[in-house]
């Protein structure tokens, strides 16, 4: 029998932004690429929707944090291809061990045994 497909997570608040600028920080890429690389990368446990991930591409771009310019792609259709910015990078390096605190603090509270009283 296969094994079922793990459930769905949905996107914690604020957390999309960081996630983008992650997947930018390995290569260059268009919006279905950065899609690919979340879903492939979380063991298909997240989903991305187009309309967030291009509003957070835009909000992204008017930060600064990337940039863009048009390109080709293995299909042969133009598409946009985003880069991290040198801001971008110090973002994401920041972001990256904000969030890690912050998981290992729900961890520790989640983890706690309640007393037998």
């Amino acid at each position: 029998m296969p094994t079922p497909p793990p459930p769905s997570l949905s996107l914690v608040r604020g957390t999309l932004d960081v996630l983008v600028l992650k997947a930018l920080s390995w290569a260059p890429m268009h919006g279905f690429e950065i899609t690919t690389w979340l879903e492939e990368h979380s063991a298909q446990r997240l989903e991305v929707e187009d309309s967030a991930l291009y509003h957070a591409l835009n909000r992204l771009e008017g930060k600064g944090l990337i940039e863009a310019e048009w390109g080709v792609t293995e299909n042969n259709r133009r598409a946009r291809y985003y880069s991290l910015t040198v801001g971008g990078r110090s973002e994401l390096d920041e972001q990256t061990t904000q969030w890690l605190q912050y998981a290992d603090t729900l961890r520790g509270i989640l983890s706690v045994v309640p007393r037998n009283t």
